[in-house]
């Protein structure tokens, strides 16, 4: 190894390490970023500059979000780069010219699309991307690769998922296929360069479960939205023209006030979301960083899947519809779907494969330093999707995040 743990566990204690994070104007990697930040390390963020704002700007725009502390941002450095350049690693490596000597990298830097049609650009984050940065360890010196995945590479499959390496599979998307490419290309740079390396495999991550509020406003955010969405558009055509439309649809406006829509959602068989909010997933993360000094793979996951029915329930009860239905494929099949549910269908597609998950994740590694500091993934309550959807609601789904 580059490092002995005796000399890693020492340069920790002394806050004496250098930390890069990719990713870091992004959901997790942002937070991850902060949580090194506010435990004494000094942290590089790799951000790239856009035509609004330069990389220094994205990143400090990111720290007010957060309410980072002055101390905090005192061992926070920025560095523009972009992890598709080619030449990137040699430059950023270079004494004096780029980012140096760096002691662990945290690779957070993903393309976390579902779409085929998006494959190429998948591929060229998540496998070229990484392979670019695995270059920079290689070439800077960096003693520890810790590299955040997907629990879902286990692809296609039910039952229990190990922490184990994926060497090949059926995947559900291009997604799950190249990172489980990836962690693989991690482990074979890795072990023929000494270097330690910790994989993590968070499940589906959403916002804080206690104040609500999140970077990212995809996943289970998602088909809500497009709940809320149509419900707009009806109950608008009800309260301000006549209510053709809703009618047409079956849509109509009850006595309590509630919306009346008769939607089925598709989604068969057992099983439910596998739901970690960002809190839990970065202390766990944090936990075994700290932790699992040895190199392995850790699963963060919550032991309880949310059924879709419970969120169909929620989001019934914050945004007063009603009429929404869970019903699988066969009842589609005695009565087809009607315009609406066709027109809700299409917003649900790329995540159907997660609605009704019969996977299980392993979390046997990460146990022990999870009990240590009685970290207990949060269940996915009324209480907590409420927090969660208002904070998307005053955010108006991500537009207004950042106030200009």
């Amino acid at each position: 190894m580059r490092i002995g743990t005796g000399a890693l566990v020492e340069k920790r204690t002394a806050r004496d390490q250098r930390f890069l994070v990719t990713g870091g104007t992004g959901f997790l990697g942002g937070h991850i970023a902060v949580a090194l930040l506010r435990g004494g390390h000094r942290v590089t963020a790799l951000a790239r500059s856009t035509k609004r704002l330069t990389a220094r700007e994205r990143v400090a725009r990111l720290a007010d979000w957060f309410g980072l502390e002055e101390d905090a941002r005192s061992r926070l450095r920025v560095a523009e780069g972009d992890i598709l350049d080619p030449g990137w690693a040699a430059a950023a490596a270079e004494a004096g010219g780029g980012l140096g000597a760096v002691d662990e990298i945290v690779h957070c830097a993903s393309n976390t699309s579902f779409a085929e049609r998006k494959r190429p650009e998948i591929e060229a984050v998540n496998i070229d991307g990484l392979r670019n940065v695995l270059d920079f360890a290689v070439r800077s010196g960096a003693g520890f690769f810790h590299h955040v995945s997907t629990a879902f590479v286990a692809g296609h499959r039910t039952g229990p998922c190990p922490e184990d390496w994926v060497e090949s599979g059926v995947f559900t998307n291009a997604y799950e296929e190249t990172k489980a490419r990836g962690e693989v290309l991690a482990r074979d740079v890795c072990r023929r360069e000494g270097i330690r390396l910790n994989v993590y495999r968070p499940s589906i991550v959403y916002g804080d479960s206690r104040s609500g509020r999140t970077l990212r406003f995809n996943a289970v955010y998602f088909p809500v939205k497009a709940a809320v969405f149509i419900r707009d558009i009806y109950r608008a055509d009800i309260r301000e023209r006549d209510g053709r439309k809703a009618a047409e649809l079956g849509i109509r406006m009850k006595e309590d006030g509630r919306l009346f829509m008769p939607l089925r959602i598709e989604a068969g068989g057992e099983g439910g979301l596998n739901l970690v909010p960002v809190d839990h997933c970065v202390d766990a993360l944090m936990a075994v960083m700290e932790d699992g000094l040895d190199g392995g793979i850790y699963h963060i996951a919550n032991p309880r899947p949310t059924r879709v029915e419970a969120i169909v329930d929620y989001a019934e009860r914050l945004f007063d519809l009603d009429g929404i239905e869970v019903r699988g494929p066969e009842a589609f099949a005695a009565l087809p779907k009607n315009p609406l549910e066709t027109l809700y269908d299409s917003y649900l597609e790329a995540y159907r494969p997660y609605m009704r998950d019969r996977r299980s994740f392993e979390v046997k590694n990460a146990a022990a330093a999870l009990e240590r500091r009685r970290l207990v993934c949060p269940e996915f309550t009324y209480e907590v999707f409420a927090r969660c959807m208002g904070y998307a609601i005053e955010t108006d789904w991500g537009a207004r995040l950042f106030r200009e």
